[in-house]
């Protein structure tokens, strides 16, 4: 039977399943074993410097608090030793920060041992499964996972469990204008729409149409119209005339202007003869007339 992956990518569970990063053995530098959960002392976990996040909702933060005092941290963070009672958070910022919102003493944490590079790759892979996080926090994840962690798209894919297109979706978000990014940062925006503003190159009209869409509350269907219309006109194309079109409308024109038969002999140098036809002396006379004006 084949195996289901999980939503947190093969990367993670080996990490997290690694002899170098999950040591049960007894652990004489300080009070609990690597490997077991413990009730850690606020005060003794330092704060994680590889968090990816670097902004919290108080409103949600607040709620997850009263929620922690009514029934405590049901899910355990998970921190690294690094020697005599001294832990690092690796993962669960926000249930760490709403404990102290709770004003509690003590966090139930799942301990284990990582360097730095496994730190930093455990806590972005963490991240970008969360549900709160907006799409430029999971895009900053994924670069920083590429550049820091040395990951191609098609490794990043296989850690994260993430289709490679999602991915290159999501990298592409990186490249909008700073305005956009804080836009759809600010939930102002959507990715549906900042992917349309992907089209438009020029800064000032990226600017009016960002400006147009919150102002005017647009659709991602109006927004890709809108940037339709104002992308790179296309090059008009002008069809040169048949040669001997050309010569037929002029002939045409003559026999309307005078109201003739006229016939038009021509030289392949370019010189050539005008005939009228008249049928008797009155059209004649009638000929000279018009030609004479």
């Amino acid at each position: 039977m084949k195996t289901k992956r999980t939503g947190l990518g093969r990367g993670l569970d080996a990490i997290l399943q690694s002899p170098d990063t999950d040591i049960t053995s007894t652990d004489i530098s300080g009070e609990f074993v690597v490997g077991a959960i413990a009730s850690i002392a606020l005060d003794k976990i330092e704060a994680n410097p590889f968090q990816p996040r670097d902004t919290f909702e108080e409103t949600s933060l607040l709620e997850l608090a009263a929620s922690i005092k009514e029934q405590g941290v049901i899910q355990p963070v998970t921190v690294r030793k690094l020697g005599y009672d001294k832990y690092q958070l690796i993962s669960g910022e926000r249930r760490l920060r709403a404990a102290r919102f709770a004003e509690l003493h003590e966090i139930p944490c799942y301990i284990r041992l990582a360097n730095d590079q496994q730190m930093l790759e455990l806590a972005l892979i963490e991240n970008v499964h969360r549900e709160d996080l907006n799409p430029i926090e999971v895009a900053v994840s994924y670069q920083r996972l590429i550049e820091e962690c040395s990951l191609t798209q098609e490794k990043l894919s296989e850690r994260v469990g993430k289709n490679r297109v999602t991915i290159t979706n999501f990298l592409r978000l990186l490249k909008l204008h700073p305005n956009v990014q804080i836009a759809l940062r600010d939930k102002l925006i959507t990715v549906g729409h900042a992917r349309a503003l992907l089209n438009i190159t020029e800064p000032e009209k990226v600017l009016l149409l960002l400006n147009e869409i919150i102002d005017k509350g647009l659709s991602v269907r109006q927004t890709e119209d809108l940037t339709r219309n104002t992308g790179v006109p296309k090059p008009k194309i002008i069809r040169k005339r048949n040669p001997v079109h050309e010569f037929e409308d002029s002939v045409k024109i003559l026999n309307q202007k005078y109201g003739f038969k006229v016939t038009v002999t021509r030289t392949p140098n370019g010189r050539g003869k005008v005939h009228f036809s008249f049928r008797n002396e009155e059209e004649f006379k009638k000929l000279v007339q018009l030609l004479d004006r």
